[in-house]
């Protein structure tokens, strides 16, 4: 069988079903940006008929991991203001610095900081919701990074949108322009929460997600504070606020989710909305910790996320598994609680099934997107492998990751990435943080 890149020999973690098993050395062969073949290597081609070959010995070949919510372009406020409440950092600190900061400029350069990051750390996809995403979804296509690119929208105004009247015609413009551009780019609507969006606005920028066949993705219930306000403000919480807008439907994702009633979490699983937690950031802001045992019980698609690098400080999405494994087992007082190879399926396809891409990325499948990453196992704190699905969520960290692929393309080779050059990255951010830094 001729194939365009051939991996062999690597222990392999397909992840088809949900599945952690390892093949213990085995292939994957890969054409036209899909995986035509994968398998044990007594059934791989013959080396001689693929154009390039990557002996993975020692190395351990997966899917690519999927990032559920990420602002990439906010690696510029990273450290900018930590150890706050949420309601004083977002409108005392990262408002005014976006209102100020945020140009398409900013937006490419630092959105293509955070593709390296990720890239670097094993993530193959991300879901990215922020303000001038044209530049962003730039960004990732030429890094070489899968996103869904969401346009914010927000009423008040905004970089890219200063009148809050055209929030809604801009995400439309930009859905047009990227529906169908590129393979590796899926346009979508972000709207950033409840309590900055009015009712018209929910509803209006839901309804052009549907037309549009678009996911749409908005913070919700994130802090006690928020739950609180909504009651004033609806008499009601967000959660059931937005069922009651006619917003949650199987292609809306649900950002954070940390106050939840056990009622909402009915609503969320009888609607098919998807959540997405992100434990990091959700800890730093000291927001709480989401019911995600309840959701998942309640057959609700979970997904996991890094949140941008303001909230987080890092997009490594190897530690969010570590973190979110540990907090559910100290919530409920339970060790098995949230096991490490549940949360390893939330962080590939659990995510994809989230972001509405499972049929094409998440597991190591023939038909599927060539997304994938190769890990080097000879390393002490991965010495010995009793469990691997173990192994990658209490041990392994993103810096572990040598080789990453996505559809087909290999970005990065042996820690360097291929389709950038890195060092001019850092110095444009660089540049720009001096600026921030001067005021």
């Amino acid at each position: 069988m001729a194939c365009d890149l051939l991996i062999r020999n690597g222990a392999l973690l397909t992840m088809a079903g949900g599945d952690s098993e390892i093949c213990p050395a085995g292939f994957v062969a890969i054409t036209g940006g899909e995986i035509a073949a994968v398998g044990p290597m007594g059934a791989a081609p013959d080396p001689g008929t693929a154009t390039t070959v990557i002996d993975a010995g020692g190395q351990l070949v997966m899917p690519g991991l999927v990032n559920g919510h990420c602002h990439a372009a906010m690696t510029l406020f990273r450290g900018l203001a930590d150890d706050l409440p949420l309601m004083t950092w977002l409108h005392e600190h990262i408002f005014p610095a976006e209102s100020r900061w945020v140009t398409p400029d900013m937006v490419y350069w630092c959105s293509k900081l955070a593709a390296a990051e990720m890239l670097m750390s094993g993530i193959t996809t991300v879901a990215d919701g922020y303000f001038y995403e044209h530049e962003a979804a730039r960004a990732f296509h030429d890094a070489g990074l899968r996103g869904v690119a969401a346009q914010g929208v927000i009423d008040f105004p905004a970089p890219g949108v200063p009148d809050p009247t055209e929030n809604v015609a801009t995400a439309a413009s930009f859905l047009a322009a990227w529906q169908g551009r590129t393979p590796c780019i899926t346009p979508a609507v972000f709207c950033h929460s409840p309590y900055t969006c009015t009712p018209a606005t929910l509803r209006q920028a839901k309804e052009l997600a549907r037309d549009q066949g678009a996911s749409f993705f908005i913070h919700v219930a994130e802090t006690e504070a928020e739950v609180a306000q909504c009651r004033v403000q609806h008499a009601t919480t967000p959660i059931r606020y937005l069922h009651d807008l006619g917003v949650l439907d199987a292609a809306t994702v649900l950002i954070h989710c940390v106050w939840l009633e056990p009622a909402e979490i009915d609503l969320i699983a009888a609607s098919g909305a998807a959540v997405v937690s992100c434990p990091s950031s959700n800890m730093k802001l000291a927001s709480g910790i989401a019911p995600l045992t309840e959701l998942l019980a309640a057959g609700v698609v979970v997904g996991l996320g890094t949140d941008g690098v303001a909230s987080n400080n890092r997009l490594d999405l190897f530690r969010e598994m570590d973190l979110v494994a540990k907090l559910h087992k100290v919530r409920h007082f339970d060790p098995a609680a949230l096991p490490a190879r549940q949360v390893l399926t939330m962080a590939t396809l659990g995510t994809a099934r989230a972001l509405g891409l499972a049929s094409r990325i998440g597991s190591l499948e023939p038909g599927k997107g060539a997304d994938l990453i190769i890990l080097d196992l000879q390393q002490p704190h991965l010495t010995p492998c009793y469990d691997v699905a173990a192994l990658l969520v209490y041990a392994a960290q993103g810096a572990d990751v040598r080789t990453v692929i996505v559809d087909g393309k290999i970005v990065m080779r042996d820690r360097r990435l291929r389709n950038f050059d890195l060092d001019e990255v850092v110095a444009r951010v660089n540049g720009m943080a001096a600026r921030v830094r001067a005021g």
